[in-house]
């Protein structure tokens, strides 16, 4: 595949899916061929999965079927979108992937990460990004980015208590440490402009390399 795969990962509130959209335009001026999408969702199957992983009324929802079925939307975004794009050579910028499943349902949620693992990798055949940016913040203060942002989706899982948000930020933490070569941490805490000019040096030297 001749195309670019980054993917944006990070707790609630961090920022990352403001930050996909500026340094898109910016990579769009300089001429690259540039495809945004999302996770859960990017295609029209994906996104029915979405509207049911992150319905804020199945609060009954077990965390294996979660996992199951964030891996299903993964499996159905990946062959219509990501696949395609990669090998017409585009850079795709994807907010959350496999990452957030380790994260979110497999640690936080108790389910053991090798296990989350194994499912996600049999729905994407080991295709990984060539680079995850994990934007790194406080939970308090990325829930409280939330509150204030009237525009943003309620999901699912702002319904969940901040030691939820706690643990998650620490297994993207320990997640960033074991794969160092492929995940690199962003202060996400600075003003929005500061994270997009970290952010476009990461890119840049992964595009350029």
């Amino acid at each position: 595949m001749e195309g670019i795969f980054i993917t944006f990962e990070g707790g609630e509130g961090a920022g990352k899916t403001t930050v996909l959209q500026t340094v898109k335009n910016r990579l769009e001026k300089e001429g690259k061929k540039v495809f945004t999408t999302r996770e859960p969702g990017g295609s029209v199957i994906a996104e029915k999965i979405r509207e049911v992983i992150l319905d804020p009324s199945h609060t009954e929802m077990d965390p294996r079927t979660e996992a199951l079925l964030y891996a299903a939307a993964r499996r159905q975004h990946l062959v219509e979108k990501v696949i395609p794009y990669l090998e017409q050579g585009y850079i795709i910028l994807c907010d959350r992937f496999i990452d957030s499943s380790l994260v979110y349902q497999g640690d936080a949620r108790g389910i053991g990460i090798e296990e989350v693992l194994a499912i996600n990798l049999f729905a994407t055949e080991g295709l990984l990004p060539q680079l995850t940016l994990y934007f790194d913040i406080d939970p308090e203060e990325g829930l409280k980015r939330i509150q204030a942002n009237s525009d943003r989706e309620v999901n699912r899982l702002d319904q969940e208590k901040l030691d939820f948000h706690v643990n998650v930020r620490k297994a993207y933490q320990s997640l960033a440490k074991k794969e160092a070569n492929r995940i690199k941490t962003v202060d996400a805490s600075p003003t929005i402009e500061d994270v997009v000019e970290n952010v476009w040096a990461q890119l840049k030297e992964t595009i350029e390399k």
